[in-house]
This record gives C-alpha cells, sequence and structure tokens, in this order.
C-alpha cells in the first residue's frame, strides 16, 4: 500500500499530514509511524498527524509525537492542519476540530493561522519554576541566556527525574522585553529540541503573566523556527480566550511505499 503524505511546518515545528478521512491509514502500527518520523531513515518530522472525519466538526486531530505514541496537544500541529483542511477544500477561512483535549477553533488568513487554545484554570508558580497545562503538562523555568543552557541534558533530565515516566515538556525562558521572551523547549515524545513548540509558547506567556514577568495580554514569543503570539484573557479563576497565532507552511508531498 503506498500512502500519500503532506510536509508541513510552523515555525520550524515539522509534521507529517496524512489524509485519513477513508480510515486507510494502519493507525496501531507504532514502529511505522516512528520510521518515517526518523530523520535518517524516512521523511524525518517531530510529529505524524492525521486528519479524520468527524460527526458535527469540520474534522478530527489525530496526533502521534515521532516516537509513534499519540500524544497530547500538539498547537503547531492544530495550525498546520488547520492550513492542511483548507488545502483540501474542507474548510475557507474558519474551522472547528476536535483533538485529543476537545473542540478547538481556528481562522486561516494566507498562511497565518490562529488556533484558539483551551481554558487554563491552574498555574503552580514555584520558586524556581511554573508548571500548568495547555493541551500538553509543561515545565517552565527563567534563565539569565536561554542560548547557554543546553536544552538537551538539562531539559531531559527535568523530564524525567522530576515527573517521572510520564514526563513533561520543559521550557527555558529568557525575557528580552516586557512583552517580549525567548524560548528553547524539550519535548517528552520526541526526547530532544524542537525549533518551536505551540503548547510551550502558550505555557510560557501565561506562566509570564501569572508569575508577574508581564502584564501584557498579548506577548510575543521567539523560537528558534520563528516568532508566535499569545493572547488571552484572564479573570479571577482562569485564562480564557486564549489563541495561539503564526505562521505555517506546506513544505512538500511524497508518497510512503509499504
Amino acid at each position: 500500500m503506498n500512502i500519500p503524505f503532506y510536509k508541513y511546518q510552523g515555525t520550524g515545528n515539522d509534521f507529517i499530514i496524512i489524509d485519513n478521512r477513508l480510515k486507510q491509514f494502519p493507525k496501531k502500527d507504532i514502529l511505522l509511524i516512528n520510521k518515517m518520523c526518523d530523520r535518517k531513515f524516512g521523511v524525518g518530522a517531530d510529529g505524524l498527524i492525521l486528519i479524520e472525519n468527524h460527526k458535527k466538526a469540520d474534522f478530527n486531530m489525530v496526533y502521534y509525537n515521532s516516537d509513534g505514541n499519540l500524544s497530547s496537544m500538539c498547537g503547531n500541529g492544530g495550525r498546520c492542519l488547520v492550513h492542511f483542511a483548507r488545502f483540501l477544500g474542507i474548510i475557507s477561512e474558519s474551522a472547528t476540530f476536535e483533538a485529543i483535549d476537545g473542540m478547538h477553533e481556528a481562522t486561516i488568513n494566507d498562511d497565518m493561522v490562529s488556533l484558539k487554545m483551551n481554558d487554563v484554570d491552574t498555574v503552580l508558580v514555584e520558586e524556581d519554576r511554573v508548571f500548568l497545562n495547555t493541551g500538553s503538562p509543561h515545565d517552565i523555568r527563567l534563565v539569565d541566556d536561554v542560548n547557554t543552557v543546553d536544552v538537551q541534558k538539562l531539559g531531559a533530565k527535568i523530564r524525567h527525574e522530576v515527573y517521572g515516566k510520564k514526563g513533561s515538556n520543559v521550557n527555558f525562558v529568557e525575557q528580552l522585553k516586557e512583552d517580549v521572551f525567548l524560548v528553547r523547549t524539550y519535548e517528552r515524545g520526541v526526547e530532544g529540541e524542537t525549533l518551536s513548540c505551540g503548547t510551550g509558547v502558550t505555557a510560557v506567556a501565561l506562566a509570564m503573566y501569572e508569575s508577574k514577568k508581564t502584564v501584557s495580554k498579548g506577548v510575543i514569543l521567539q523560537t528558534q523556527g520563528g516568532n508566535l503570539k499569545v493572547t488571552f484573557e484572564k479573570d479571577d479563576s482562569k485564562f480564557t480566550n486564549i489563541y495561539l497565532i503564526g505562521p505555517t507552511e506546506q513544505v512538500y508531498k511524497g508518497v510512503w511505499e509499504l
């Protein structure tokens, strides 16, 4: 069987995206997904995404980390999938879709996608870290110079020793201006640094506001793959109307031969 696929990237966070509306992809084949995502022996990607039919929404999102396992929400992946849905003619300028963490809304203008994330009602602020879940769990740590951090070594240490087998993503953050932050992220499942992480920069924006590092409700996050913007509202109990905004790109298409 041949598997048509499309390669996408959103600020350097790259994905293999497959149209699985006819349910032909072998979803339980962890080794296949892992091999397709392998940068030496496969296509190469941070994750693989399936777009599927949904009874009420425009489509359903199924996301796998590059290790081949089903994963929690991926913000940049969701943004890329909205672009792909428009490419397929499923949507035009707006979308509703379901992911593993529930329903999402999005709009697309040219290649810019604005994705509404789920509300966040719990942010744990401690002396050396902030922890919250923005569809995926994130540990956030402020540093003086993010470019000197050994993200692979320190990220893996925190991911395993602090959070155990289930793990957490780990973000290292340097404040550049009142509303601008430089972010590098170690992602579980990828087990390494990615050029950008959508749920990660969302978590950073909320964490910086909650820990009073910024009073802005529109924060710019600079990643190695490009810039993203996160906007939100905050009441006494939770963060609402959280939007992850940034560019997406279809890089190329191909066929994987089994």
